[in-house]
């Protein structure tokens, strides 16, 4: 279902991954236009979230096992295997 809300806006500047979202904008002046038009969605839809697991503005930050930065995206390092 969420995925559905948000067609509109991922790839562009959202990820979402079955009740996981992330907001993402390559240039700071972007951030809170994108992050009101995913609230707007979210208002529209009645759909809730927990601001105790919500971050907002970071420029690093965990996601899906991968470590999302602002020019890149990395395996976390349970994804690395040294053997």
């Amino acid at each position: 279902m969420v995925k559905k809300i948000f067609v509109d806006l991922i790839r562009r500047m959202m990820e979402v991954y079955i009740d996981d979202m992330l907001v993402k904008s390559t240039l700071r002046t972007d951030d809170l236009q994108h992050l009101g038009e995913a609230f707007d969605l979210l208002r529209k839809y009645k759909v809730k979230f927990n601001p105790k697991k919500s971050t907002i503005g970071v420029a690093f930050r965990k996601f899906l096992g991968y470590l999302v930065a602002q020019r890149h995206i990395e395996a976390g390092p349970k994804q690395i295997s040294t053997s």
